[in-house]
């Protein structure tokens, strides 16, 4: 039986644009979400362990998650969350401009659970998002966590 509560994904992208893109996509989408955003790696980190202004955050389903973030970068924010028992079983998908070897091998070695280049062009960069939203909440199977 399909769940009927809305998706919880957060974006951690530090560029507007991007993150402005990502939330037209997901609107667009057929899977009903609340799409949270945060700008930075300590305010990612702020907000999956629900303190601060984040104290009343819900628990993500998903984390798309940029790697070249201010503050704190994507790759350590990615180690934080793959360390914590909390938050490990939260599938992040790197989402990201860089095509280094480096960076995906290192992402993937800490964890990661899919390593996406955005796309250039618009079109396909809106469509990259459906297709990942679609993948993690229509095809793929997420454990069930009990965020009480």
């Amino acid at each position: 039986m399909p769940n009927t509560e809305p998706i919880e994904i957060l974006l951690v992208e530090d560029n507007l644009g991007d993150a402005r893109l990502a939330e037209e996509a997901l609107k667009e989408n057929k899977v009903r979400n609340n799409l949270y955003h945060v700008e930075d790696g300590v305010e990612a980190i702020t907000f999956l362990r629900r303190r601060g202004e984040h104290a009343a955050a819900p628990r993500p389903d998903l984390i798309l998650l940029d790697l070249n973030l201010p503050r704190k970068d994507g790759r350590e924010v990615l180690v934080e969350i793959k360390e914590d028992p909390e938050l490990r079983s939260i599938p992040v998908v790197v989402l990201t401009t860089s095509e280094a070897e480096r960076d995906l091998l290192v992402t993937y070695e800490h964890h990661a659970n899919a390593y996406i280049v955005k796309p250039i062009d618009l079109d396909r960069f809106i469509d990259v998002v459906q297709a990942i939203e679609t993948f993690w909440f229509t095809i793929a199977k997420l454990p069930q966590v009990n965020d009480g």
